[in-house]
């Protein structure tokens, strides 16, 4: 199957209708040409990627990058493959850390439009797992579980004065999200790696999260897939910049 006729299908199968009732096919039919068989045509049939990581990846991407039209479809698009309402709430609470709360606001606000247009009723089910009392502890648990016992390093070492940024680190990032119910924690640090290459001037902490992923268990093809389903939302610079750090974290 060539690319053309590859965009084609995929365009039908992650939004439910012809590619003729693309956004930009009536005013701008030569970039929305350009744009499906890239992103359709090619980028979704690249790796071994299924459909649900594929539009859990693109979400996150555009949430990082406040692309909210494309955002709405591609949250649509996520539910029309199979994805949770669940999984969807969840990729993109996973993004507050990492783009603070704020922008999170404005992409939740799309994702709710989005679900009340598919007959979703909101809130969906709770899916917290600390405490007040417990969110460190568990935060610093599965911080270590990813990164190692260098944590324990990397607090020691940290400035007295900064002490309370390493306990919000653990706390909030590790212990009010990555605990949560809904998305697994392999699946948490792909998205993860997904928003800091999607960020851009991170990669100390996409080398960091890359060592990562391979500790949780997605191996050197998982990450090549999902920065390829990157390269359309982020641009070349961007993925490039990924590429060299995954060769360099990876030795391949």
């Amino acid at each position: 199957m060539n690319r053309v006729e590859q965009s084609d299908l995929t365009y039908k199968r992650l939004f439910g209708k012809n590619p003729a009732e693309a956004p930009l096919q009536a005013s701008n039919p030569e970039l929305q040409t350009i744009l499906n068989r890239l992103i359709f045509g090619e980028v979704f049939a690249a790796g071994s990627l299924p459909d649900t990581t594929r539009e859990l990846i693109t979400v996150v991407t555009l949430t990082v990058q406040q692309t909210m039209g494309p955002l709405r479809a591609h949250v649509g698009a996520a539910l029309h493959v199979g994805v949770s309402p669940v999984q969807v709430q969840e990729a993109i609470y996973q993004c507050a850390p990492y783009i603070g709360f704020p922008k999170t606001i404005e992409a939740l606000q799309v994702m709710n439009q989005a679900m009340a247009e598919h007959g979703i009723a909101l809130p969906l089910p709770l899916q917290g797992r600390t405490t007040e009392q417990d969110r460190l502890e568990k935060g610093l648990a599965v911080q270590k579980q990813i990164f190692g016992e260098t944590i324990d390093q990397m607090r020691a070492q940290a400035p007295a004065e900064e002490a309370h940024i390493q306990d919000y680190l653990s706390a909030f990032c590790f212990g009010d999200f990555y605990t949560r119910d809904g998305l697994s924690l392999q699946m948490r640090e792909l998205l993860t790696l997904c928003m800091l290459v999607a960020l851009g001037g991170c990669e100390n902490q996409i080398k960091a999260h890359l060592r990562g992923n391979l500790q949780v268990g997605n191996d050197v093809s998982t990450m090549l897939d999902a920065l390829t389903q990157c390269l359309p939302y982020v641009g070349f610079p961007r993925t490039l910049n990924a590429l060299t750090c995954l060769h360099e974290v990876t030795g391949q």
